[in-house]
């Protein structure tokens, strides 16, 4: 099974900002100082968006390279699939998705009302949801 990483969607003020990173590119990346140790295990798994503590896309992982200037690069497919919200604290850089990955959505599929990330991780902690 291969590894997931997360991400944090900074600088995004809603998903529409993280679809329009995606949108018209053909092979979109993300650069980091460090190659995951893990990386081989990487490829096949997806990268998981966090937006406003709540895990809600992934875009998988096509491979890893180096860059011009020593950084790597972790390169993605052009697509960003929605999943099911699942609370998430905020990180600096990449991580290890070390849960069960979320489910994706179906075509059409509305996820309702789904509470804020903080409050849900909260509720998640008492085990109310």
């Amino acid at each position: 099974m291969p590894l997931n990483l997360t991400k944090i969607a900074f600088g995004a003020q809603s998903f529409d900002d993280i679809e329009s990173w995606y949108a018209g590119r053909r092979s979109p990346n993300l650069t980091t100082r460090y190659r995951p140790t893990r990386w081989q295990e990487c490829i096949g798994g997806s990268l998981f968006w966090i937006h406003q503590h709540n895990i809600v896309a992934r875009s998988p992982i096509t491979g890893f390279s180096e860059t011009k200037t020593g950084r790597w690069s972790i390169d993605l497919e052009p697509r960003l699939i929605r999943v099911m919200p699942v609370p998430k604290r905020a990180h600096q850089g990449w991580r290890y998705l070390k849960i069960e990955p979320p489910r994706d959505l179906e075509d059409g599929e509305d996820i309702g009302d789904v509470l804020p990330g903080r409050l849900a991780g909260k509720l998640q902690r008492l085990g109310l949801i």
